[in-house]
C-alpha cells in the first residue's frame, strides 16, 4: 500500500531545503577565522557537540587552561545542528548492541551513561542554555508481529510498561502499531541548535578562544613536544590536542577506515492543532520510534510540529560529505509516504522543511575513543547516529586521555580499541550496499538473519540499534 503521489508531491511542495533548526534560531555572532601562528595549551579541532563539550569540560577541570577551538565552517553547524534531537543515556545503542560488542563491561556502561546523562542535564541548567530540554520518555512500538516479544522481553527485565490495545492508543494511535514500550527514564528531547550556540557561548565565557572558518589541513608531532596544526591562513602549535571532527576525514590518516558518513534525513511538518494531534492519540510529549532494523523516529517540537525521520541512510560512494548531498527526493518522498500511512488522519499535512546530514558510522555501531603520537593527540569518533548525549561522555575521555589520567573511561574496550575498520573504494559501495539489502531482507523476514548478517557478527558486525 503506497500514499497517492500527488498526496505525497502536494505535502512536499514548499518544505524548505534547510535543517528546521538552524532556521528556527539566528546562530550567534560569527567568530573571526584564525590567522598568523599561535600557541596554546589545547586545541579543539571540530566545532560541533563533542567539540565544545570537551571545550567547557577542560576549562572547568583546570580555569588556567588555555583552550583554543576551531571549526571548518560554523559552530553546530553540522551534524549537532540538523539530528532529531534525542537525547539517550545510552553509550552503547541498545542492549543488544551493547551485548555484542561490550558483554563484559555492561554493568558499568550503564552507570556511567547514567552519570554522564545527569551530568548533562545540571551542566545545561548550571549554565542557563535554553536548549528546549524535556524529559518526557519515548515510545518505541512494535510494527510487525515479530517484534512483540522483544518489547515484553525488555518490560519484563524492567525497562519499561508494555502497551498494547487501548492502553497503547492512549499515547498514541496508528493502524500500523501493534504493540509498544514506553520508557520514562533517561530519555529527553533538546532543540539541537540551541544547544550547540549555548554550549558555546558558555565556552566562550569561561575564557575558550573560537575561530570559524577556520580549517585543519595538516597535523603533525613536533621534537619539542608541540603538535602544529595548519590551517590555510596559520599554524597553531599545542601541548594537546583533541580531534573532534567525527563524520569529516580524521587528521590522522591511520583513522580514515573505520567510519563512513553514511546520510539520514528528516521531515518536519508545520505546527499542528490540538484536534489533529488528538485525532492521533498523541497528546503527550514522548517520542516515538519503531523496532525496525530500518526504523523511524519522531517527535515534537515546542509549537507541536512533528519531526519525521530515518530509514533510509543512504552512503554515496566515495566516503565524501558535499552539501549537494543534504537533498534526496526519493527518500523525502519515502517518508511523506510512510508518515501517511503511519498517521492517516493527518491527511493534508505541509511539511515546511525536508533536510539531510552525515551521520560518522562505525561497524560497532557506537562511538570509539583513543590517542596517537605519544599520547599527545586523543580522538573521538564512530558515534553512529547516538551523539548527542553520548558526544559528552567522548569529551570525558579524550581529555582524561591527554591528561595521562587512568579511568574507568579510558580502561573501556571503546577506549582501548577500535572498531572493524570498512573497506576503502572500490569496495566500500558495493559492500555497503549488499548490507543494507540484508537488513531489509532480515526486517521483512521477521527479523531473521540471514548468512551474510549471521557472517558480520561472527566478526564483531552487528546491526541491531
Amino acid at each position: 500500500m503506497r500514499t497517492d503521489p500527488r498526496r505525497i508531491e502536494e505535502s512536499l511542495r514548499d518544505a524548505a531545503p534547510v535543517p528546521f533548526w538552524l532556521n528556527d534560531v539566528p546562530g550567534p555572532v560569527p567568530h573571526p577565522p584564525l590567522t598568523g601562528a599561535h600557541e596554546t595549551d589545547l586545541l579543539i579541532v571540530g566545532g560541533g557537540f563533542c567539540g565544545l563539550w570537551t571545550a567547557i569540560i577542560a576549562k572547568e577541570r583546570d580555569p588556567q587552561r588555555e583552550v583554543v577551538l576551531i571549526e571548518a565552517v560554523r559552530t553546530g553547524w553540522a551534524a549537532s545542528g540538523r539530528n532529531g534531537g534525542f537525547v539517550e543515556a545510552s553509550l552503547t545503542h541498545g542492549e543488544e548492541n551493547g551485548a555484542l560488542h561490550f558483554s563484559s563491561e555492561r554493568d558499568v556502561l550503564a552507570r556511567l551513561a547514567t552519570e554522564n546523562f545527569t551530568a548533562l542535564r545540571d551542566t545545561i541548567a548550571r549554565y542557563g542554555i535554553d536548549a528546549e530540554w524535556e524529559e518526557t520518555g519515548m515510545l518505541t512500538v512494535a510494527t510487525e508481529p515479530h517484534q512483540m516479544p522483544g518489547l515484553r522481553d525488555a518490560a519484563r527485565d524492567g525497562g519499561g510498561e508494555y502497551l498494547e490495545g487501548e492502553a497503547l492508543n492512549a499515547y498514541a494511535s496508528s493502524p500500523v502499531y501493534r504493540a509498544g514500550l514506553l520508557t520514562r527514564d533517561e530519555h529527553a528531547y533538546v532543540h539541537p541548535a540551541r544547544l550547540a550556540f549555548g554550549l558555546a557561548r558558555v565556552a566562550e565565557e569561561l575564557g575558550v578562544r573560537i575561530h570559524e572558518h577556520t580549517r585543519a589541513i595538516g597535523l603533525r608531532a613536533r621534537r619539542s613536544g608541540r603538535v602544529e596544526v595548519t590551517t590555510p591562513d596559520g599554524v597553531i602549535r599545542a601541548r594537546r590536542v583533541a580531534l573532534a571532527t567525527n563524520v569529516f576525514p580524521s587528521l590522522l590518516p591511520a583513522l580514515r577506515l573505520f567510519t563512513v558518513p553514511v546520510y539520514d534525513y528528516v521531515l518536519m511538518t508545520e505546527p499542528l492543532s490540538a484536534a489533529q494531534l488528538a485525532a492521533i492519540g498523541w497528546t503527550g510529549r514522548h517520542g516515538i520510534a519503531d523496532s525496525s532494523r530500518e526504523f523511524h523516529y519522531y517527535r515534537k517540537t515546542a509549537d507541536d510540529r512533528i519531526l519525521w525521520g530515518g530509514y533510509d541512510a543512504v552512503y554515496h560512494r566515495g566516503r565524501r560529505v558535499r552539501p549537494s548531498q543534504d537533498q534526496r527526493r526519493e527518500t523525502f518522498e519515502r517518508l511523506a509516504d510512510h508518515f501517511f500511512l503511519t498517521f492517516p488522519p493527518l491527511e493534508g499535512v505541509r511539511f515546511t522543511h525536508a533536510w539531510g546530514g552525515a551521520i560518522d558510522m562505525s561497524t560497532q555501531l557506537v562511538a570509539f575513543h583513543g590517542s596517537a603520537k605519544n599520547g599527545r593527540v586523543a580522538y573521538s569518533a564512530g558515534y553512529t547516529g547516538l551523539g548527542l548525549g553520548a558526544t559528552r561522555f567522548g569529551a570525558e575521555v579524550m581529555l582524561d586521555l591527554l591528561e595521562g589520567r587512568d579511568t574507568e573511561r579510558t580502561r573501556l574496550r571503546m577506549s582501548r580499541r577500535l572498531p572493524v575498520p570498512i573497506p576503502p573504494e572500490p569496495f566500500a559501495f558495493p559492500l555497503i550496499q549488499l548490507m543494507r539489502r540484508a537488513v531489509a531482507r532480515s526486517d521483512r523476514n521477521g527479523g531473521k538473519d540471514g548468512v551474510l548478517l549471521r557472517l558480520a557478527g561472527l566478526f564483531g558486525v552487528g546491526f541491531d540499534s
